[in-house]
């Protein structure tokens, strides 16, 4: 999944398929919220006194990144010149003030002075500081929060060894799937030094159940009868239902999903969970058995430091990661990201274009991406676009309609056009990872039947005529009463680089189409007033059964002004007979393939979605200060520090001596 999280909505509590549904709206907000931020403050000068506060002085850097370095920063590869709106962008993030301004007192932290060459610096969307609990309204783990957590698994999509025991180091389910027997590592600290133990795990799961506002609140409900702690390294769940999936769903920490464990010696006191801010400096809040703490946080930066008292260190399971201290700071707009990666001010990036990734590579020769310096400049995501198609609006509520759009789809074109050929078609509605090769293949014969990849415009005059459609006067299909059908299409700033030329092919074939990107998209596809409306398609990446579940499943389809998630608003019964009948199925297990044929054959003939492109994460990695990233030649996960598998990448990453 791209970069997530950040948009209107986000704060809310939500289930993990609600989750999985709005993950991806947010970029929007990446791309344009910290156009107001303050300069953040030096590392180098922050105060050994935690009553002192440091005032950051706006400086006229390239970018907000400048004001971090030591001394004056030094372009390694020249002025940008192919992207002038990088200086004034960050001239506007260094010296405006207004959209920073803290709405409450937030305590300040200890830091001390730290070298550059042992930081690493990200960028992310202004947001409130001083929010420590993962269950709090308003929290993300996406400004590098991961750093701090440890699941009881790890799942890498890249990895030779995709399960990565972590907390844990086995389950076992019981013969009908009814229950599953957790054992815990040994040595296990929180950054408290109290001990992490299995009434921790059942703690966390029993707080959820029983309030189903918190985030994955509703999902433990569905699925959790009790958590007990059989002794300290023994948990033990019982289920409502058969939950062959519990573990890989919601224990695993992989993309932007998996459940946040908290210590019970400290939120067993706490009244409401959903407002416990769990931020306090003085009391080592918050808690966490990750090796990193939070030393400092204000709006303009955040600080955590590396903690030399790590349980892994202790008991020989890790190495102390090489990074000392993760530096974030907001994000001017994706020409000032770029701009300081270019400086080597920044260490890495969120996603970028083709077209900026390729200004960044060519102007500083120690940036590379998951592909090395070539295209497609990063590797796939979670994430495959499709265009989604509201099914409860006229005429789109006509399957016929929606094939006459698909034929109007030169795929090949945004690619070539949109993303310079630094792309590739998807026809099904899954990333192209490993894992999920056989669902590929056993879907070939599928698409030969139905051929969704066929740019063919008369067949979509063919259809229109048809359905009593003819063109009016500006060659734009419209019904007999002379009403055009709204074929608008809605999006987010980072699908700019091919949602127009996707607006400007529908326009091309007749129908009243272009590309936007309001600041209110996400609510106009969740609340079903957007007909048309560019999204990913999440959450598969062991099996295909949650993208089918999640996306599709008609208990997710709401009427049109009803909000809860975004979906196309289509129903098919025999659809959900078969992704329930998958559901009861082991994570991956080989007799689901005939059910998801099943349900694939259903899902290509209707078209809900119309699958259009894989997503990739094209994020510059700088091998400035580090180096060992993970890549094309050297997988272990993938690099986004914005995912929950952070901690993955800061464990790999070996300073440049």
């Amino acid at each position: 999944m791209p970069r997530t999280g950040r948009g209107k909505g986000y704060g809310k509590q939500v289930s993990r398929r609600d989750f999985l549904r709005l993950s991806g709206l947010a970029t929007a907000g990446t791309i344009v919220a910290a156009c107001g931020a303050q300069a953040p403050v030096t590392p180098a000068a922050a105060t050994t006194q935690p009553e002192t506060v440091v005032v950051a002085t706006p400086v006229p850097a390239v970018t907000a990144a400048a004001a971090m370095t030591e001394a004056p920063a030094v372009t390694a590869a020249g002025a940008i010149t192919e992207v002038p709106a990088a200086t004034e962008a960050a001239a506007a993030a260094t010296t405006a003030t207004g959209a920073a301004t803290p709405t409450r007192a937030v305590p300040r932290g200890r830091a001390v002075q730290m070298p550059r060459q042992k930081s690493f610096i990200l960028m992310f969307t202004a947001t409130e500081a001083g929010i420590g609990n993962p269950y709090a309204a308003g929290y993300t783990h996406q400004r590098g929060h991961a750093a701090l957590m440890e699941p009881l698994y790890f799942y890498s999509a890249f990895a030779k060894e995709p399960n990565i025991p972590w907390l844990a180091v086995s389950h076992e389910y019981s013969k009908d799937f009814k229950e599953v027997t957790i054992k815990l590592r040994s040595g296990v600290e929180w950054s408290d030094g109290q001990p992490f133990t299995a009434k921790d795990v059942a703690f966390t799961l029993n707080m959820l159940r029983q309030n189903d506002k918190l985030a994955y609140g509703s999902d433990m409900k569905t699925w959790v009868k009790y958590a007990t702690n059989v002794d300290d390294a023994t948990v033990k769940i019982t289920f409502t239902q058969a939950a062959p999936r519990f573990v890989y769903d919601f224990l695993n920490s992989k993309f932007d999903t998996g459940i946040y464990l908290v210590p019970e010696h400290i939120f067993k006191d706490v009244k409401d969970v959903s407002t416990f801010l769990y931020y306090d400096p003085a009391k080592g809040w918050p808690v966490h058995t990750g090796p990193y703490k939070i030393v400092d946080w204000t709006p303009q930066q955040e600080l955590m430091d590396l903690r030399k008292d790590w349980w892994a260190a202790k008991t020989g399971f890790a190495k102390l990661p090489d990074v000392e201290r993760i530096i974030s700071v907001p994000i001017p707009d994706d020409t000032g990201m770029a701009q300081a990666a270019i400086n080597n001010e920044l260490d890495t990036t969120f996603a970028l274009s083709p077209q900026l990734m390729k200004t960044v590579i060519d102007k500083n020769p120690k940036i590379i991406t998951h592909s090395g310096r070539e295209k497609p400049y990063g590797y796939v995501d979670w994430w495959p676009q499709s265009l989604w198609i509201n099914c409860m609006a006229p005429p789109y509520d006509d399957v016929e309609v929606r094939w006459a759009v698909n034929h109007a789809i030169n795929r090949q074109q945004l690619i070539d056009i949109g993303q310079d050929g630094a792309g590739k078609i998807a026809e099904l509605p899954f990333p192209e990872f490993p894992s999920l090769q056989k669902y590929f293949e056993a879907a070939k014969p599928l698409l030969q039947k139905y051929r969704v990849n066929d740019y063919d415009p008369s067949k979509t005059d063919a259809i229109m005529t048809k359905k009593g459609f003819t063109k009016d006067s500006e060659g734009l299909w419209a019904a007999k009463d002379g009403s055009r059908p709204d074929a608008k299409i809605y999006g987010f700033p980072f699908l700019a680089d091919y949602g127009p030329i996707l607006g400007e092919q529908l326009h091309n074939a007749g129908f009243d189409s272009g590309f936007e990107a309001p600041p209110d998209s996400s609510d106009r596809m969740a609340s079903g007033t957007a007909k048309f409306f560019l999204f990913g398609n999440g959450a598969a990446i062991a099996d295909v059964y949650p993208t089918l579940e999640t996306y599709y499943h008609s208990r997710h389809s709401r009427p049109i002004g009803t909000t809860g998630g975004i979906t196309p608003r289509w129903k098919n019964a025999d659809f959900d007979k078969a992704v329930d009948d998958l559901s009861v199925l082991p994570v991956g297990d080989d007799k689901g393939i005939p059910l998801y044929l099943k349900a694939l054959e259903i899902l290509l003939r209707e078209l809900p979605a119309i699958p259009l492109m894989q997503f990739y994460h094209r994020i510059a990695y700088n091998t400035t200060y580090w180096t060992n990233w993970p890549t094309r030649d050297n997988p272990s996960v993938n690099c986004a520090f914005w995912h929950q598998t952070f901690p993955l990448i800061l464990h790999h990453l070996k300073a440049v001596s």
